[in-house]
């Protein structure tokens, strides 16, 4: 069994597949994710809500991020895993984004690792590739800007289109293999896909583009009771899972757990 690499999913891409692709966190979810041919596994820095409760993705440390990194890698054996750089580990320098990235490589075995910005990171980008480090780009909604930007659709006016289509052609020059395209107006996100010749992968930006990413904790219900628009619940685990957290409870309370079969004579 052969692990996937960028030359995999260009190929796919060219030859007209959809990309699948998931974000999550730890070695059990990736390995049910492999199981099903998943094309790319991102530890995405959403799991400071998902995982360590946090409210936004800013307290999310290099940390954090290569640890659950690492676990994936371990968890997975076809899927190419893409290592989420967070806030502040790569914006300084392109000196500090050298080797913030080459840790994802070197520590945590990831195959590639995925920055936001446009035109702004373009050169940041480029330097990246030229060493060896494959690079997902990442326009639209960028949530480690939230305390500036907030969280708002973007592409709805003439200026924005045609800022993201720059900043998506931007990081295909700088040689990014593929560019998420998070929150974009739909039409606006199959303008960019036609724009450029990577893969785009869309959380919130339609059917039109090249793939899509989905967090695992959203499409699984275990996100609480906020599902975002762009989601979809495609099964309920969250009540079966506290159903079986009930049941124990009330049976180590009435004594009846552990039972016989569960304990050593």
């Amino acid at each position: 069994m052969r692990r996937s690499t960028v030359r995999d999913i260009t190929s796919q891409y060219k030859e007209g597949n959809k990309l699948v692709s998931l974000s999550l966190y730890d070695a059990w979810m990736a390995k049910l994710a492999d199981q099903i041919d998943v094309d790319i596994l991102l530890v995405g820095d959403s799991l400071g809500m998902t995982v360590l409760g946090y409210d936004t993705t800013v307290p999310v440390t290099i940390e954090d991020c290569l640890r659950h990194t690492a676990a994936v890698v371990r968890g997975s054996k076809k899927a190419l895993v893409v290592g989420d750089m967070p806030f502040a580990t790569y914006q300084s320098s392109v000196e500090v984004a050298l080797e913030n990235a080459a840790r994802f490589m070197q520590e945590a075995g990831a195959h590639a690792v995925k920055l936001e910005g446009g035109t702004f990171m373009a050169s940041t980008v480029e330097t990246l590739v030229r060493s060896g480090i494959p690079v997902m780009g990442h326009i639209g909604i960028l949530p480690q800007s939230v305390n500036i930007k907030g969280y708002k659709v973007v592409g709805r006016n003439s200026s924005e289109e045609q800022q993201l289509i720059a900043d998506a052609k931007a990081l295909e020059e700088a040689g990014a293999f593929a560019v998420v395209l998070e929150g974009v107006q739909k039409d606006v996100a199959e303008k960019i896909t036609q724009s450029v010749g990577i893969p785009t992968i869309g959380i919130g930006a339609g059917a039109g583009c090249s793939g899509q990413i989905q967090v695992a904790h959203d499409i699984l219900g275990l996100s609480g009771d906020f599902i975002p628009k762009h989601a979809k619940v495609f099964a309920d685990i969250a009540s079966p899972i506290k159903k079986a957290f009930e049941d124990y409870s009330q049976e180590v309370r009435d004594s009846s757990f552990p039972a016989k079969e569960n304990s050593f004579e």
